[in-house]
């Protein structure tokens, strides 16, 4: 059974690239256009990993990672940040909450799924 990943990013043009690579190497993938929706997804079911932008309306990457992490059956998700922001400290924040990994955009492809294959085994 493929593993589910969860996109969560704003810009629906980059939810359509993160998607089809992840789809083109076997995974489920669903998507979400914010933390608040990526929330309302999750609802207990199965989901083997999220990657998720830091900046978004509504609620943000780092408060989306938060709240997962409130959730029991959620504390052990991994979480990519796949974003436009490079500065340490909002990497330290990322990884504060809960993050695993830290993707800068622009990004290729190939990085983010090394990146989920570190993360999940396929």
């Amino acid at each position: 059974m493929a593993k589910k990943i969860l996109v969560v990013d704003d810009s629906a043009s980059l939810r359509e690239v993160v998607s089809i690579a992840l789809r083109t190497a076997g995974y489920d993938v669903s998507e979400a256009v914010d933390g608040k929706d990526a929330l309302s997804k999750l609802g207990g079911g199965k989901i083997n990993l999220v990657i998720c932008d830091v900046n978004m309306p509504v609620m943000d990457g780092i408060t989306f990672v938060r709240e997962v992490k409130k959730r029991a059956e959620y504390r052990f998700l991994p979480v990519i940040m796949l974003t436009t922001e490079s500065r340490e400290s909002r990497k330290e924040e990322g990884q504060r909450a809960g993050a695993k990994a830290w993707v800068v955009k622009p990004f290729r492809p190939d990085q983010i799924l090394n990146a989920v294959s570190k993360l999940i085994a396929a």
